[in-house]
């Protein structure tokens, strides 16, 4: 089941995979003292928004359910560009960078077991549709000292971008109404949304979402 950040029903100090090697609540220790810098840069996003829309929520989707696990096709929120976030290492992370290709864009965190479960699948698909110019980010909703402790143990070969807990709502204008871990966007060339997901995907799934779009 999807992750929330802010669940209070979800037990405080649930095991974490084996693999990780970093306890949750060294996890979120980190996260809670270093997500400033995500919360920053999203208020920064929302500066170069257009008043009423910094907030709008999930634009409906062609069913009219607004649910997030549909193929959709609106355009990127306004000022989805001007966001600035840094790699857990403090450098400024190319965002910009990323326009004009097809792009799978994953909400995740350390503290989420469907996020690290998911993130082989992740590096699979960018392996394999890299040629295809696909690129693959994902954004941790969480602070740079766990994401850094996570990427010894889990290695991934796409980039890996710092959201904080602002995140959130970040992902809230692209259709996660539920604020839940983990979310994943397929965003084409053009800058539209053509596929969402609300919890853990695979490969054999996303793979058969960017090949039904097509050439970028």
């Amino acid at each position: 089941m999807p992750q929330s950040p802010t669940d209070p029903a979800r037990d405080p100090e649930p095991p974490l995979a084996p693999e990780r090697g970093v306890s949750r609540r060294t996890a979120l220790l980190g996260t809670a003292g270093l997500a400033a810098a995500g919360a920053g840069a999203w208020w920064g996003w929302r500066h170069h928004m257009n008043d009423g829309q910094a907030l709008a929520g999930t634009a409906p989707s062609p069913n009219g359910k607004g649910d997030p696990n549909t193929p959709v096709g609106e355009p990127l929120p306004a000022g989805f560009w001007d966001v600035h976030f840094d790699t857990p290492e403090g450098a400024p992370f190319d965002w910009t960078g990323l326009q004009g290709k097809p792009l799978l864009l994953n909400f995740w965190a350390t503290w989420c077991p469907p996020c690290v479960k998911e993130m082989p699948e992740l590096d699979r698909f960018r392996r394999e549709f890299s040629p295809s110019d696909w690129q693959v980010v994902g954004l941790a909703i969480d602070g740079p000292t766990p994401v850094k402790e996570f990427l010894t143990k889990v290695r991934v070969g796409f980039g890996i971008a710092l959201a904080g807990f602002g995140g959130t709502e970040l992902a809230q204008t692209l259709g996660n109404t539920a604020g839940g871990l983990p979310f994943t966007v397929l965003i084409d060339a053009q800058g539209r949304i053509r596929h969402r997901k609300m919890g853990a995907t695979h490969f054999d799934e996303l793979a058969t979402w960017a090949r039904a779009m097509g050439p970028a």
